[in-house]
């Protein structure tokens, strides 16, 4: 279980400190697969890096099954189960998918059936993908996929995603919704997805709103989804109800 306690985050500016995160509060149980969502620049993705390690809260705790890790770097998060999704897959040049794949398993035993499964569990038809270099070859969808079948290689205690709907088709985004379900029903470990798009959403175990750096709602589904629709009628922000 991940426990935020009091989390602030500030930065430093031409006017002085910007406060990016107040005082977040916020439990993420085992096996939850939990969204949040909110205005852009609501602090959303710095949350997601927070808890990473990838930046440093400026006050506040985070608990991970009751140890404090607030101080722990981004290295030791991964060693105790942590894996992060980036909005935009980094390509590798010189390195195929099953070069990824195993570095990400960190299991020298991994064989080459168990990386194409993992290939299998994301869609991609694994003997057409194992063995291509991880370059601009790839569309923007196909990339996603395969960063996800790394985060199922690793058998990541808490998996985070940001906002992983960015810069895909609409195909290669249908896909992603079948794949965090088949991920949340198969796999043990919770899932944490930084997202606007209505149809993620609607996977979600619980809905977290943050707006202002400040969480302003967290609830199921059925109890944030009607409070979201008429946020987004009223000013047409936040939530996406387009062609994905």
């Amino acid at each position: 279980m991940l426990e935020l306690k009091n989390l602030s985050f500030q930065v430093e500016t031409e006017n002085g400190k910007k406060d990016i995160l107040k005082n977040i509060n916020l439990t993420l149980n085992d096996n939850e697969l939990v969204v949040i969502t909110g205005p852009n620049g609501s602090g959303k993705s710095t949350l997601a890096k927070i808890i990473m390690g990838i930046e440093k809260q400026t006050s506040g705790q985070i608990l991970f099954n009751g140890i404090d890790i607030s101080d722990y770097s981004i290295t030791e998060r991964a060693r105790l189960g942590f894996g992060f999704a980036l909005q935009q897959p980094v390509r590798f040049k010189g390195i195929t998918v099953k070069d990824l794949i195993m570095l990400a398993s960190q299991n020298k035993e991994l064989t080459v059936d168990k990386a194409c499964a993992y290939l299998s569990e994301v869609g991609l038809c694994a003997n057409e993908y194992i063995n291509r270099e991880v370059n601009a070859s790839l569309s923007g969808g196909e990339l996603k996929r395969i960063e996800i079948a790394t985060v199922l290689a690793r058998q990541t205690a808490l998996s985070i995603f940001d906002e992983p709907e960015a810069g895909i088709d609409l195909w290669s985004f249908n896909n992603l919704i079948d794949v965090f379900q088949r991920i949340h029903d198969k796999h043990e470990g919770s899932i944490l997805i930084i997202s606007h798009q209505e149809r993620i959403l609607n996977v979600a175990d619980r809905i977290i709103v943050v707006a202002g750096g400040e969480v302003q709602s967290s609830g199921t589904h059925e109890e944030i989804m009607p409070e979201l629709m008429r946020r987004a009628d009223g000013c047409g922000c936040s939530l996406k109800r387009g062609k994905k």
